[in-house]
């Protein structure tokens, strides 16, 4: 399996407003940073997967991903293919007895498959969106 995680965040910040041409605007905002993370593991070959929604990107976080997979598939020997990140390389990474650990090279996202489910994520969207079709 390919294992990756990404954050999707909201930063509320606006970026447009209607108003007059001759005056601009000012829009008061309260500046919002959130984030997720989703961690994820797909076999690309069976489309089988696994992905947990946890709160930051960190070695605790990471165990608990890794503990969840391995009771999901405990009758079954993992190959985990990750990427370098600092926790998946951490001296507290607490790997469980079915899951072995292999990392990819640096800077290739692109040998890892899970990296592409990211990117239909995020082009589909998350943002908040104003459509006119809609009946009053």
């Amino acid at each position: 399996m390919f294992q990756d995680e990404v954050g999707f965040g909201r930063i509320n910040k606006p970026k447009y407003c209607w108003g007059n041409h001759k005056i601009r605007p000012s829009v008061p905002y309260h500046h919002l940073r959130e984030y997720r993370y989703t961690y994820g593991a797909v076999e690309p070959t069976t489309g089988e997967n696994f992905f947990l929604i946890l709160p930051y990107c960190n070695t605790d976080c990471t165990n608990i991903f890794l503990k969840e997979l391995s009771k999901t598939y405990k009758n079954d020997m993992i190959l985990l293919v990750c990427d370098g990140a600092t926790w998946h390389k951490s001296k507290g990474l607490r790997i469980p007895e079915n899951i072995e650990i292999m990392h990819i090279p640096p800077y290739t996202p692109e040998m890892n498959p899970i990296e592409q489910i990211w990117k239909q994520i995020r082009t589909m969207g998350f943002k908040n969106e104003f459509s006119t079709h809609y009946q009053t």
